[in-house]
């Protein structure tokens, strides 16, 4: 058995790197829904164009993996991202009427 740190141990992967491009292109596709929106309606645009800044602030938070304070705090604040982003697109869809 390996000791830890050696780099002869076993390979962690690459399930953060995945996790981090999973990220940068949900917060890509903010920014391009929010861009489109913006040519249409500009007040639904800007907030979707925040939360893709929003969103790809979050994929860099450091805590991804593991237990303990960092990891905690991360996850609190992805849960609060979600339910912001949540909120946001309801108050889009009541604000524009239905059109």
């Amino acid at each position: 058995m390996a000791a830890p740190g050696d780099p002869s141990g076993p390979d962690p992967g690459l399930a953060g790197e995945r996790t981090s491009l999973a990220w940068t292109r949900t917060a890509i596709s903010f920014a391009a829904v929010g861009a489109a929106l913006l040519r249409r309606h500009p007040l639904a645009g800007i907030p979707v164009l925040a939360l893709s800044l929003l969103i790809w602030q979050l994929g860099r938070l450091p805590g991804s993996r593991g237990t303990g304070r960092a990891h905690t705090r991360r996850l609190q604040l992805i849960t609060a991202g979600v339910t912001g982003i949540a909120l946001a697109a309801l108050v889009i869809t009541l604000a524009s009427g239905w059109e």
